[in-house]
């Protein structure tokens, strides 16, 4: 966990977005000694959205095989992908 006043924002703007860049992971900002918010980078914010979109769709899938959801076999799911990414290039 990564913790820093909401002095290091006010005092040093540029420094501390930097930081948060070459972190690369949420920083704790206090306020009178206890936490207040929470700062990352844009491309970590980014990536956390992804995995959480990724957790959702997989959690979906594990609902439906666990409800005896019909399976595909690998072929059909390459040529499918393979359909949908040719479509996208027309």
């Amino acid at each position: 966990m990564h913790i820093k006043p909401s002095t290091s924002i006010r005092q040093d703007y540029n420094g501390f977005s930097k930081y948060c860049h070459e972190l690369d992971e949420p920083v704790i900002i206090t306020r009178n000694g206890e936490a207040d918010l929470v700062v990352m980078s844009h491309e970590a914010y980014r990536r956390m959205e992804a995995r959480i979109k990724l957790q959702s769709k997989l959690l979906i899938a594990e609902k439906q095989v666990a409800e005896g959801a019909e399976l595909l076999d690998h072929d059909t799911v390459i040529a499918r992908m393979r359909r949908k990414i040719d479509a996208a290039k027309d």
